[in-house]
């Protein structure tokens, strides 16, 4: 038996599909990694990290790596999602590592 009720349910059940489609997808664009370093005074960096939707991430992983992959200064974003360190001599990398996917890497260079 066909009634006006059965033949709404497939369009009902499509609306719900994409409703759910398009809430699941939105906490996956709200969380992207970001992070920024600057020079500070007296050859410090200042590291800032956190995410797209302006949450900090204080006590994540923010470590200062040579180039040849040895941990110069191992660190942890303090309260206010920072990070302060002396410039290492030669070339190195900040990796912010907020978990898998969420990694965010600040060559040396790009300090300016």
């Amino acid at each position: 038996m066909n009634t006006p009720l059965t033949s709404l349910r497939p369009a009902v059940l499509r609306a719900a599909a994409l409703l759910a489609l398009l809430g699941a997808g939105a906490p996956a664009l709200a969380h992207n990694p970001m992070a920024e370093c600057k020079p500070a005074a007296n050859e410090q960096i200042q590291c800032t990290g956190g995410f797209s939707d302006g949450s900090g991430a204080p006590g994540v992983t923010m470590d200062v790596i040579s180039y040849d992959e040895q941990i110069l200064v191992p660190g942890k974003l303090d309260q206010n999602s920072q990070l302060t360190f002396k410039r290492p001599d030669g070339d190195f990398y900040v990796l912010f590592d907020a978990g898998p996917g969420h990694v965010v890497e600040i060559d040396h260079v790009d300090i300016q």
